[in-house]
């Protein structure tokens, strides 16, 4: 064995030292002492609260009742509906986030005069935060002066202007529209990101064997786009699901609890009915079921990268 590979195999096998691993700890204590003070105790003393028949309206008497505030929200009927309407909103939502966000990154990948500026109006709607975009949205409802209102009237849709937010059938597809609209944007950069990583020579070699657009399309592109839909489906999915903003500004919850979803029935326990143990429970709910379903959705979909 030559000296150089000596060196080498002393310099792996050679365990890093007391000092060498103290110091290392020295470095890491701010960090892990402001980690601890920002992220982890706040989640462990809300795990706490949910503990207790915690409530402001009674803030000196808060009996410990175990896991009585989770059994009390899995036996409450507006928690299953409105698990019902979140997942009907997170299921809408992803569909039309992936399935536009994948058409729009197809088109923004071809050469083309003026993708430059769609790419940045592209961004406009990403760039924009919740609170005005969901104003923006109330403005475009509104029953007497809505942009939508008066389009469908001059195009003779309608003979008279809807009271849109306040139709119970009507009011989640138009929540489900703002936040699509709000949400293509990050997804198609994500999306258009994957497409650029596609070798041009696997289209070449397609072409030759005489695959149309379509079969290259199928078995290229939509593979190849995998860790792409892989990373917008949880990202989306996680927003979706803990989304608040906008059932908050459009409608808050209603009309008649049509959008009384699992967020918004976190916000009403916690901040109107002052009933912080059941928040903190219902929170921790939510957060369980959203990071479970991101460890399905990255272990069904890591098998295929």
């Amino acid at each position: 064995m030559s000296n150089k590979s000596k060196g080498l195999r002393r310099l792996i096998g050679t365990p890093v030292s007391a000092y060498d691993q103290k110091s290392a700890m020295l470095f890491l204590a701010p960090m892990m002492v402001i980690l601890t003070a920002v992220a982890v105790f706040p989640i462990l003393y809300s795990f706490w609260i949910s503990l207790f028949d915690l409530k402001l309206t009674r803030p000196h008497r808060a009996p410990f009742v175990w896991f009585d505030n989770y059994a009390n929200i899995f036996q409450d009927q507006m928690f299953w509906d409105s698990v019902g309407r979140s997942t009907s909103f997170t299921l809408m939502s992803v569909t039309a986030i992936m399935l536009i966000a994948m058409l729009m990154a197809l088109l923004l990948n071809e050469e083309f005069r003026g993708r430059r500026i769609l790419s940045a109006i592209l961004l406009i709607p990403w760039a924009i935060p919740y609170v005005a975009n969901g104003l923006m949205w109330k403005w475009i409802y509104d029953s007497g002066y809505g942009a939508l209102n008066g389009l469908l009237f001059q195009l003779g849709l309608i003979d008279k202007y809807l009271v849109m937010l306040g139709d119970v059938e009507k009011t989640m597809l138009l929540i489900t529209n703002s936040f699509v609209w709000k949400e293509v944007p990050l997804a198609t950069i994500l999306l258009l990101v994957t497409l650029k990583s596609i070798r041009a020579d696997l289209y070449s070699a397609a072409k030759v064997d005489g695959a149309n657009v379509w079969q290259r399309f199928i078995h290229i592109t939509l593979p190849a786009l995998t860790p792409g839909f892989a990373l917008v489906m949880i990202y989306e999915t996680m927003m979706a699901i803990r989304h608040f903003d906008l059932f908050f500004i459009l409608t808050e919850g209603g009309p008649a609890d049509a959008s009384h979803v699992v967020a918004w029935q976190v916000y009403v326990e916690t901040f109107r009915k002052l009933a912080f143990g059941t928040g903190a429970a219902l929170a921790y709910i939510m957060a369980i079921v959203t990071f479970t379903l991101a460890f399905f959705i990255i272990r069904s979909t890591s098998r295929k990268l």
